[in-house]
């Protein structure tokens, strides 16, 4: 650390720490800037120094510290006025308003002491001269805080009616506090509209919108406006997150994951912030935080997770139910801190409805990785009350009643049954239908329980249905790739049942039972043979299984949806060896019949597999409006009854569907939803994180930026080139490179485009390795770090030069050229680049055989003139500061090569025509004031009045409207006034 010696170092040391991230470090430094600043014997550095430590412990969890460094200010104002400068004056003054909330959020400072301030407060600002605009607005806080609802009401009045002057908080702070009066008067709209200048960028300041951001999150969600609620916990969560002095805006957002059931979240978010439990500089925030924290733990409790470990104070382990009793001890105490010093109970009330809210969402998808808590959401609709309640007999009916309709639920139904009954209250029949749906609930390990069906069916009487489940478990057999076996098992099933049929000792359904099984196991046959004729042969056995089911079941339906759902399925097949043969048109016709006939029958959730199947179809052929629209028929069909992860893969086809069509808002809904019903179904690392990443692209799309950057962030936690290849990661990195670079943090866009940049270096195809490096090198540009600037712009150079690309060669050593200027290489180095881009530009142009790439090249190259021009003036500007003797010379000869490079750029931009006109006249007004800079003060006029001369020209051509039109009239103008003419 470099001893300071100087009032300009002390300075630059005060500068340097307040750009530090907020917390102990600053406020550490802080106070060594105090001890150098003493030992300086300059009272106005001593005065400077106070005002730095105060402000960073007011931004900082160590708020408490900041009463003793403004009661040393105020004791040398009253000593010695004249010590201090107008800065510090003012600075003295605006701090007041700190010390007035400051000793509110301490509940060992009297009420009496407070009120007391407030008077000292209005009697100082009156005597320099204030309004008392901020004096009443303090005051309002102060009997907001006491809930004494009728002052603050008069105090908020004669705040808002005050005239603003250089004491008043920001627009931004002041919008703030009255919205946060009106959600407390129970005006949620009200503080919405209030709010709206600062949450739309009108109005910001160091710490807003954060705060706004993270007070309308509750209001939002108890509105219902959930989507601007979840796009206010994104944005507002990242500006909050590493700032250590918002633990009451961090408690904002734990509130908002505890009341939309995404408590997960909320568990993460206290684990980013192990401090925020035992910081107690500012007890009011602590007490915010501990409500929530008592809110979530109380949820997740409800939920049956008391005994899950969670992050909590640091030194042991918690549960949920363990923090949560803790948390609330703690709120509860601080809450009575607070009342007793103020003598109401109002503090308490709030606190305690705070702690006691239910959730006003039961589930709020965000878009970022989620761990279910809860128990997950039934994916089928209850099954309707059983009218003769809830006996076995009731039971039994229920069940069979749904099995008969093909209710997706009937499967629950049966089970139901089984835990409700003893094997000596069942008939056979019962126990074989039990058997039956549990094995189809088991899946691949069911082929037992198949078998076990079959011998209660064959008790029951019931031979046909005996057959039936031991070819269902012949089928199971095939799933699990034991294709010839179940093959050889069904054959003989079928022949049996054909054989009962005839006879008349069973019936149709049975029947269409079994050889729809055969049919199944034929159909897996074809998708494991390689192409063929023994491919072909299996094609056509399958063809005529499926058949056989249509002539079985056709027309002899009369109401039975098991036998409509037999033909639709049949028909199925067929698309299904239609399209494996090569004939789609057809595959789709007989796929989007069977999705009608599920549909007329009354079960359209057995249609979603054949839309899916259309939409696929669809969209190969290149028919995007009909993979739509049967994604949608297919969403729509389903309804609650598709699983979770049916419903994510439909929802992200439909994503990516809508989002090339350019309807990037509702692609962004699909995809949000896509990314929620992957986490339900378990599938959040995989099919979650593909949904994730296409949903960052749509937001930043929508210049949605901090939102997108939370949702890249995210997904790149799962996103591996293993699983969804590294393509998808380099767009993810580069995705949120670009949303990184709006948000102006520069160093991380970077990092994250240097990282895209390193994956893609081993593609074969480097047109992408060299965009990344070039943008990763304009962000070192803008995050300071000139050095590693340059070294990625003459990579990415060099790799523009391998792909034959010209102009972004040339763009490159532009760059490098202006980075070399403000660096250490200095104006000759800047000056070799800027040669060698022209150089480059012009052999390329030389080279060039298409007019269009002709004229982009002159472009370039006019572009290029033009910096080099502005980058001698710059050069001559820099020496001409310096002031360094004998440098008239150079000055006059670097202004003289501006005016050259500005008068060939000018005359490049002529030759485009149109296209190059505000180009011209930019070139010819730059051209014009280095003239008048050097003395030729004809030539400037001459300039001026040709660009008039063109402006006009471009007004009777209808362009008179052009911004950059009047612009140039404006400069020009001003080039005369300046020049004389």
């Amino acid at each position: 650390m470099n001893e300071i010696t100087d009032f300009d170092a002390l300075r630059r040391a005060i500068a340097d720490n307040s750009e530090q991230p907020e917390g102990p470090a600053r406020n550490a430094r802080a106070e060594q800037l105090l001890a150098a600043a003493e030992r300086l014997d300059a009272p106005l550095a001593v005065i400077e120094a106070l005002g730095h430590q105060l402000k960073v412990y007011n931004y900082s969890s160590e708020k408490d510290k900041m009463f003793v460094p403004f009661a040393r200010l105020l004791r040398l104002w009253d000593e010695r006025p004249e010590d201090f400068d107008a800065y510090e004056t003012h600075s003295l003054h605006w701090v007041f308003k700190w010390m007035s909330a400051g000793m509110l959020d301490q509940p060992h400072i009297p009420l009496a002491s407070v009120e007391k301030w407030l008077g000292e407060m209005e009697h100082r600002y009156r005597l320099a001269g204030h309004s008392e605009r901020a004096v009443r607005c303090a005051e309002f806080s102060v009997a907001a805080h006491i809930g004494d609802l009728a002052r603050a009401e008069r105090a908020s009045t004669a705040w808002l009616a005050a005239d603003r002057d250089r004491m008043a908080d920001c627009h931004a702070c002041e919008l703030h506090g009255q919205g946060t009066w009106q959600v407390t008067c129970g005006r949620d709209a009200q503080a919405l509209e209030l709010w709206r200048p600062v949450l739309e960028g009108e109005y910001s300041c160091a710490h807003e919108p954060h705060t706004v951001l993270a007070s309308s999150l509750v209001p939002l969600l108890r509105l219902g406006r959930v989507a601007e609620a979840r796009a206010h916990h994104l944005r507002g969560f990242r500006l909050v997150r590493p700032m250590e002095s918002m633990r009451g805006a961090y408690a904002d957002h734990v509130e908002f994951c505890a009341l939309t059931g995404n408590e997960a979240r909320g568990l993460e978010l206290l684990a980013e912030r192990p401090a925020y439990f035992t910081d107690t500089g500012h007890p009011r925030s602590r007490l915010d935080f501990m409500a929530v924290v008592t809110l979530l733990a109380d949820r997740l409790t409800g939920l049956g997770l008391g005994d899950q470990r969670v992050p909590g104070p640091p030194g042991r382990t918690w549960t949920a139910r363990e923090l949560g009793a803790h948390a609330r001890a703690e709120a509860t105490e601080l809450a009575e801190q607070f009342d007793r010093r103020n003598g109401t109970t109002y503090i308490g009330d709030r606190i305690r409805a705070r702690m006691a809210q239910r959730p006003l969402v039961e589930r709020l998808p965000l878009g970022v990785r989620a761990v279910r808590t809860g128990p997950a959401p039934v994916v089928a609709p209850p099954a309707p009350e059983v009218s003769g309640g809830p006996d076995l007999a009731g039971l039994l009916a229920e069940a069979r009643r749904l099995s008969d309709a093909l209710r997706p639920n009937a499967v629950e139904a049966w089970a139901a049954v089984a835990r409700a009954a003893r094997d000596d209250e069942l008939e056979p029949r019962d126990r074989a239908e039990i058997a039956d749906h549990e094995a189809m609930a088991r899946g691949a390990e069911g082929v037992e329980l198949f078998e076990r069906a079959s011998a209660l069916y064959a008790a029951a009487g019931d031979p046909g249905e005996a057959l039936a489940a031991r070819a269902r478990g012949a089928y199971v057999r095939a799933l699990r790739g034991e294709v010839d076996a179940a093959l050889a098992t069904v054959t003989g099933l079928h022949d049996e049942a054909l054989a009962l049929y005839a006879d008349g000792t069973t019936g149709v359904r049975q029947t269409a039972s079994v050889v729809m099984s055969r049919a199944r196991i034929l159909l897996r046959r074809v998708h494991g043979c390689s192409a063929g004729g023994s491919a072909q042969a299996a094609r056509a056995e399958a063809d005529r299984a499926a058949r056989e089911v249509l002539a079985l079941v056709d027309g002899r339906t009369g109401g039975d949806v098991r036998m409509a759902a037999r033909a639709a399925e049949a028909r199925a097949m067929l698309a299904e060896l239609a399209a494996h043969g090569g004939d789609a048109p057809r595959a789709a016709e007989l796929f989007r019949r069977a999705a009608r006939e599920c549909v007329d029958a009354g079960i359209p959730w057995f249609a979603v597999e054949y839309e899916a199947q259309v939409a696929a179809l669809a969209h190969e052929a290149g028919d995007l409006a009909g993979a739509e629209q049967a994604l949608r028929a297919a969403l729509e069909h389903g309804g609650p009854c598709v699983e979770p992860v049916g419903r994510a893969q439909l929802h992200l086809q439909l994503a990516e569907v809508i989002g090339g069509r350019g309807a990037t808002g509702e692609a962004a809904e699909h995809a949000l939803e896509a990314a929620h019903w992957a986490d339900e179904a378990g599938e959040g690392a995989t099919l979650g994180a593909w949904a994730r990443q296409l949903l960052g692209g749509f937001l930043l799309r929508q210049q949605r930026c901090a939102e997108a950057a939370e949702v890249l962030e995210s997904a790149l936690c799962d996103l591996s080139a293993g699983t969804h290849g590294d393509g998808a990661v380099v767009q993810a990195l580069w995705w949120l490179g670009d949303c990184l670079s709006q948000l102006g943090d520069h160093r991380a866009a970077a990092e994250r485009r240097l990282r895209a940049a390193e994956i893609a270096r081993h593609w074969p195809e480097q047109q992408d390795h060299a965009t990344l490096a070039h943008l990763a090198a304009e962000s070192l540009g803008n995050a300071g770090l000139p050095e590693e600037a340059d070294q990625a712009y003459a990579r990415a150079g060099e790799l523009w030069r391998a792909l034959d690309n010209p102009r972004f060669l040339v763009r490159s050593l532009r760059a490098r050229g202006w980075l070399a200027l403000r660096g250490k290489s200095g104006a000759e180095r800047a000056r070799e680049l800027m040669a060698e881009a022209v150089r480059e530009c012009e052999r390329a142009l030389q080279a060039a055989t298409e007019a269009a790439r002709g004229n982009q090249l002159t472009a370039e190259l006019a572009n290029t003139h033009r910096q080099f021009g502005d980058l001698l003036a710059r050069s001559a500007a820099g020496q001409a500061e310096a002031g360094e003797e004998g440098e008239e010379g150079a000055i006059q000869a670097s202004l003289e090569a501006a005016l050259v490079h500005m008068d060939r750029a000018a005359t490049l931009f002529a030759a485009l025509g149109a296209d190059g006109r505000h180009g011209r006249t930019g070139a010819e007004l730059a051209a014009g004031w280095l003239a008048s800079d050097l003395g030729r003060h004809a030539e400037a006029v001459a300039r001026a009045r040709g660009v008039l001369a063109a402006c006009a020209g471009a007004g009777a051509e209808g362009d008179d409207g052009d911004e950059t039109v009047r612009a140039r009239r404006a400069e020009a103008s001003q080039l005369l006034r300046t020049a004389g003419g």
